[in-house]
Formats: C-alpha cells, structure tokens, sequence
C-alpha cells in the first residue's frame, strides 16, 4: 500500500525532490503539494530574464499544471492553501482555507523570505523585495507609468532587479551600504570594473550610504532620505538586502530551528517523519541560498524517502555566475588569500578583462573572473579537485592550457 507524502512548498526545492522521487521511487508515495503561489513550479531565478523582458512567465514554468495531474499529484496552491498549521501527533496538515491533508512523511520547502529592513516608511506602497512572480509583475506595472526606482543592496538580486528597471525605462539609483559592489563575491578592483560597465547602462550608485527614511505621500513612496540626509526621489524602493530562512511555520511545529530548520546528513528533522530541503533548512551550521546546494539535498532527501539508507549530503563548493545581461562575471572560494597565499592578476581596460587567482601551495583557492568566464568550468574543477598546477602555473591565468584541456 502506498504511503502519504505531504510536501509545504511548490518551489524549486520542494518539487526537485518530487522530481527526483519519481525517478528512483515512482509507486512508493500518494504525494500532495501545498503552495501559496498561485502557480505550478517554477524557475525563481529566471525571474530576472522575465524582468528584464528577455522572458515570459510562461517561459520559465518547470512544472504546469498538467504535470501534476499527468503524475497524479495532488496540488492544492494559492494563498487560501498555504499551510498554517500542522498536528505532529496526528500527522496532519491544515491550510488556510481549511484544507487537510494526512501523512505518513512530511517534507517542508518553505524557502526564504526576503530580509525587509525596519525603517521608517517601509509601509508604504511601493516599497517591495524581489521574491516571486508578483512581485515582478508590479515591477513590470510601475515601470510602465513611473520614473524613479531605487533599489538598496548592491548584492546579485539588486543588480539584476537595477538592470531589469533600467532597460524598462526607468532611472534607477543603486545604494549600497558596502564601499563596492558584491562585497562578497568580488575585490574592489573586479567591483571597480563592474560599476563602470552598469554606469554605462545609466545605472547610478550611491556606495557607503544606506537608507535613513522612507517619504511618501497619499500612502506611497515618493522620495528617500539616505543616510548622508541627502533625498532621492522614488516611485518604487526594491529591498534586495539578503533573505532569511522561512521557518516561522517549523517553529510553531515545535521542530529544532537555528537560523534555519536543523536537518541531518539525510536532511531529517528532529522528527524523523519530517523532512526539510532548501533555503528554509540549516545544515552543520550552514544555510543556503543558491541552487547548486539545494538541488543536491533534493537529491539525497528522496533517495533516503525512497528507502535508501547509504546516502548523505554534503555541502558543495558554491560558485557565484551574475545573470545582469551582458555581463560575464564568476567568483568562487577564498579570492582574499591570506600570508601564505600567492595571487596572480591580470587586468586589461581596453578589454574590460580581470582575471585574479589564489593559490595555496600550487592549489588553487579562489579566483576571480570578469569580462571572459569562458574557461570557469576549467577553473572550478582545478578548485574542487584541489588539482596541483605546479606544471602549467606560468600560463594559468591566461586560459586552459593544451595539455590540461
């Protein structure tokens, strides 16, 4: 007899994990899905190419509607089906609306949410993060009849969410309390490269300052005043300033939360008729937010779902690609090195070519690329086999040699 499989989520995590399921496992569970978004699975971080017009929200659907049916899942979605509540002791899951689904196994993928910043006027209409579908939409509306955008973040989704409005029209100013751009991902000098490149698109930028206040009129945003006391107008403000694990819902279940849902090697709860994947989950002290990680949990949580019991995860070695249109850009490990490192740079204006590699004992321990990326795969696997470049250290930063090819 079939058991009951529960999943809260029809995000990328939740459903890679359904996916992977009904390739090892496909006659094991009756699955059901509950999701707040009125809309079948989709890719979130093709978000971007749909706000920038490059996409349509069609185009970036993973699974339709007649998937579900096709696999016999049951979907409840929409915001009248978002899970409020679960009964451990009767396994049982309760949504707005009153729907109720019964479980043998239970796999939460809550996501993340986007971190809103507490300060004054952030009420108003008009100031949103860059989650979801309709957030995007009400991008798309605003920059048809509105001029001013501001975005506070100059991490990844700032950039994408800046580069998108500004080829919709609208003028767009970046704050960014760091003094450069993708403080994480990239040194000053690579930041340097990138500002000047995204200045060109007519991207403004305000680094070192922060928002002090936000000013509105009739209940919507009109300006900000940033931390320096000067004012900004604005008609839209997009938070892009990071994301946080969802895991309100865990926490009322009474499941052991950190910063995330702490899971185990097979991405157990601390019941063990309970699962958890993706953003919402904290594994050995780590939390995720990109989706190489988050596809390889998926992968482990449905093999251990589908009886396995030889599985475990690991956490990968995450590399940085930017999605801004026309830009190339990759960064991955350690590109700061310490005393005992030695770096190797490159840098050519004319071409708008950086390139800086790490190395650690003729092992490569982060770099930088910007302008070509095209040999990053090369690169990473150098990184994540701990390759010895002793015999082509000379020619490395240049590109993949014959005999490495």
């Amino acid at each position: 007899m079939k058991q009951k499989l529960v999943v809260i989520g029809n995000g990328m995590a939740g459903m890679r994990t359904v996916d992977e399921l009904l390739q090892c496992a496909p006659e094991k569970y009756h699955i059901t899905v509950f999701g707040a978004e009125p809309h079948g699975n989709y890719n979130r971080i093709m978000l971007t190419p749909v706000l920038f017009g490059a996409k349509s929200v069609s185009d970036i659907m993973i699974h339709d509607f007649d998937w579900y049916r096709r696999n016999r899942i049951t979907l409840h979605c929409g915001a009248a089906k978002a899970v409020v509540a679960v009964d451990r002791a009767k396994r049982l899951v309760i949504a707005r609306d009153g729907t109720t689904a019964e479980y043998d196994r239970l796999l939460i993928a809550t996501g993340s949410l986007p971190l809103m910043l507490d300060i004054p006027g952030r009420d108003l209409a008009g100031v949103m993060g860059f989650r979801d579908i309709a957030d995007v939409e009400t991008m798309i509306e605003t920059a048809k009849t509105k001029q001013h955008a501001v975005i506070l973040g100059g991490g990844l989704l700032g950039l994408e969410a800046a580069n998108g409005l500004s080829h919709r029209g609208m003028e767009v100013t970046v704050v960014n309390r760091a003094g450069h751009l993708l403080n994480r991902q990239l040194d000053q000098q690579a930041a340097s490269f990138l500002q000047r490149q995204l200045e060109n698109k007519g991207i403004s930028f305000r680094l070192g300052a922060t928002i002090a206040e936000i000013i509105g009129r009739d209940q919507h945003i009109q300006k900000v005043r940033l931390s320096d006391n000067s004012l900004l107008p604005a008609d839209m403000l997009v938070m892009a300033t990071g994301i946080q694990p969802n895991i309100a819902l865990a926490q009322t279940m009474g499941l052991t939360c950190e910063r995330g849902i702490v899971v185990n090697d097979v991405l157990q709860t601390s019941d063990p008729h309970i699962y958890a994947v993706g953003e919402c989950v904290q594994h050995r002290g780590e939390v995720f937010g990109l989706v190489a990680p988050v596809y390889e949990q998926a992968k482990v949580c449905a093999r251990h779902l589908a009886g396995e019991s030889n599985v475990a995860y690991q956490a990968l070695l995450a590399a940085t690609m930017l999605k801004v249109t026309g830009i190339d850009l990759f960064s991955v490990g350690d590109f700061d090195g310490d005393a005992e490192c030695q770096q190797q740079v490159l840098i050519d204006h004319a071409l708008g070519i950086y390139r800086k590699i790490v190395l650690k004992n003729d092992v490569i321990v982060g770099m930088i690329l910007y302008g070509d990326t095209s040999d990053s795969a090369w690169y990473l696997n150098l990184i994540k086999n701990r390759t010895n470049i002793a015999a082509f250290r000379d020619s490395l930063i240049f590109n993949q040699p014959a005999l490495a090819a």
